[in-house]
């Protein structure tokens, strides 16, 4: 039996309750949206965290399950969304959701497959060996979101600057994350610094979470949450381009996510005795800081820092283009 397709408001109020599960900090920001710019970005939300939690057989992004079965996954992925992307109903609330807002903003299946690559890396068991690969990883898991969610928002599919910015907000989200949750991913058997970098500083593979070499890993992540920062400070000059509440609300994720970037930076070698957070009161107090930051210039301090990019969107599709996986 052919499933029946969710109505509407069924599927905003599921992707509701993924993305406030999810991501406290991002549900935080979406508030800030339009109300049918926020439910978009929900339903394109709920088939990212859907995506990610299939592949690495968790729950809203927690502890990996059993491994066994990747490839079996990831093809369902690849499956649901190809039908979602189809106009058919799936049966499933989350890829249902893409199909919709795919329906409603013009995302194409393109668009979707450059984020499925990334999950098919850690499928894989990927490890990068550059920081080009690296970059290109960050990449497909969320500068190509953050084009998506450029999209959603109204950008033109035409707009390469436009659109080269909303990827350095992913690539600044993803970079935070990695280097946050170096510990967590090393539990997991999981290592997102580059082979290089390691062997620049001599430290061992699979040995950076031990104490004697703490402090040498905060030196490589304090490099990754430098790079974040330009990222972000270039995400910013694009958001400048948005209508008022979008840029609001892009703002405000980025001084969140970019918090989480500064604190790993600022704890050194004790980044990840605990998880790094940002408190509610933090949040509170970006919502409002980027209210006052949506009326003004980019400052030229950001506007320098973004300079210090040494990718862009383009330049690591064109990378791809030119070396593919192997």
């Amino acid at each position: 039996m052919t499933p029946a397709v969710p109505d509407r408001a069924a599927l905003v109020a599921a992707a509701r309750d993924t993305i406030r599960r999810g991501s406290k900090s991002f549900a935080a920001a979406s508030t800030l949206f339009d109300r049918v710019t926020r439910e978009r970005v929900w339903l394109l939300y709920a088939w990212c965290r859907a995506c990610d939690d299939i592949v690495d057989a968790q729950d809203m992004g927690g502890a990996l399950g059993d491994q066994s079965g990747a490839a079996e996954r990831l093809a369902l992925v690849r499956n649901l969304t190809a039908r979602a992307m189809a106009g058919e109903a799936t049966g499933n609330p989350a890829f249902d959701a893409l199909g919709l807002v795919a329906r409603e903003t013009g995302l194409t299946m393109a668009m979707a497959e450059a984020v499925i690559d990334g999950f098919a890396l850690d499928a894989a068991d990927w490890q990068p060996r550059t920081e080009a690969d690296l970059m290109r990883y960050c990449w497909h898991v969320a500068g190509a979101v953050g084009v998506m969610m450029a999209v959603v928002m109204g950008v033109s599919p035409d707009d390469d600057d436009t659109l080269d910015r909303a990827a350095d907000l992913g690539l600044a989200f993803q970079l935070a994350n990695i280097a946050r949750d170096l510990a967590e991913d090393d539990a997991a058997g999981r290592c997102y610094l580059p082979a290089e970098w390691l062997a620049e500083v001599d430290l061992p593979p699979g040995e950076q979470l031990k104490p004697q070499y703490r402090a040498t890993l905060a030196i490589l992540a304090q490099r990754m949450c430098a790079m974040a920062q330009a990222h972000e400070c270039s995400a910013r000059i694009g958001a400048g381009r948005l209508q008022p509440r979008q840029r609001w609300a892009i703002l405000a994720a980025a001084g969140i996510y970019g918090d989480i970037a500064r604190k790993v930076a600022a704890r050194g070698d004790r980044a990840w005795h605990s998880r790094t957070v940002v408190s509610g009161k933090a949040k509170l107090a970006w919502i409002f800081r980027a209210g006052w930051q949506a009326l003004r210039p980019v400052p030229p301090t950001c506007r320098e820092r973004a300079l210090a990019r040494r990718h862009s969107r383009q330049s690591l599709i064109a990378l791809a283009q030119a070396r593919p996986w192997g």
